[in-house]
């Protein structure tokens, strides 16, 4: 197939990219290289890929390149919270009226598989696992631009949406503010960390398994078209303290321990079912476990601090 990555560069587009290449597809990226990243250097002799630096917000560039196109894979995105708040007119332009521009632009037989997030869950019931019938009720602007753009992928249809879980792993292109990678990034070189709030849990989902999704989605478009899925791993609805302790068994020098007062800026608490996603046949092949292992060789190469990027 010919498919459009936009953000093709970003966290999962360096891992997920070469992936598509391997299948066979021809696959053309957009990405504004926001972060002076290389990642995808390991493919461009790829006669299969063609890299554009582009704005995936440019109207004109984004129908140019439509054209064609069988699957488009919509990654652009100021991914996560912080960044977000940062820069909210970014934000908004790019991960929903981006989306919006797309759906304007596409013909009715090209396929999206856009990743959401389950953070637009928010707040959950103690002990009761959100499916995808679960209302959302985002509490940042992140999760509400998310949520905003897959209601409107969904409406629009020909369409699948992945809820990702906290994603985590190596990435060419690395980030290193999200929380399983904080967190290992913080016992390999401080070898200590204080945590708020420590019985907040979240669904843990590695790169690698994020990237085998899209492929699945792809093969199976049209038994899985028309709805959203929780994607993660079953065994890691995990609270921070339980993702420490997990962490401690590789590292034993680590130390953590909850503070006394203070509050989490994140406030999302819940667990999740990706019970839906499996029914289709798609299985996770990460563990937790062996993704902490790949992040501590990670940083005998990573040293510098990442920032936000999908």
């Amino acid at each position: 197939m010919k498919i459009l990555v936009t953000g093709g560069a970003g966290y999962i587009g360096a891992v997920l990219v070469p992936q598509l290449l391997s299948r066979g597809h021809t696959v053309t990226v957009i990405d504004n290289f926001r972060y002076g990243q290389t990642s995808l250097l390991d493919v461009i002799g790829n006669s299969r890929l063609t890299v554009i630096r582009g704005d995936a917000r440019d109207r004109n560039l984004v129908e140019r390149e439509l054209n064609g196109a069988d699957v488009v894979l919509p990654l652009a995105c100021l991914t996560g919270a912080p960044v977000s708040d940062q820069f909210p007119d970014e934000a908004t332009t790019t991960t929903r009226d981006g989306i919006k521009h797309i759906l304007e632009l596409r013909t009715a037989g090209q396929k999206i598989i856009y990743p959401t997030t389950n953070s637009g869950y928010g707040i959950g019931e103690q002990g009761i696992e959100c499916t995808e019938e679960t209302p959302l009720r985002p509490i940042s602007l992140y999760g509400r631009l998310k949520v905003d753009a897959e209601r409107a992928i969904l409406e629009a249809g020909n369409a699948i949406t992945f809820r990702l879980a906290t994603v985590f792993g190596a990435s060419p292109r690395m980030r290193l503010d999200l929380l399983v990678n904080d967190f290992v990034y913080r016992a390999v070189n401080d070898r200590a960390i204080v945590l708020f709030e420590a019985h907040f849990k979240r669904n843990y989902l590695h790169i690698r398994d994020v990237a085998r999704v899209f492929l699945h989605g792809i093969e199976h478009f049209d038994a899985m078209k028309n709805e959203p899925y929780n994607v993660g791993l079953s065994d890691a609805n995990l609270s921070k303290w339980e993702l420490c302790e997990k962490i401690k068994v590789e590292l034993p020098q680590f130390y953590f321990i909850e503070a006394a007062v203070g509050k989490d800026p994140d406030q999302r608490n819940y667990i999740v079912s990706n019970a839906k996603v499996e029914r289709t046949g798609f299985k996770t092949e990460v563990s937790l476990e062996d993704g902490i292992r790949e992040l501590i060789k990670a940083y005998q190469i990573v040293q510098k601090y990442g920032h936000g990027n999908v």
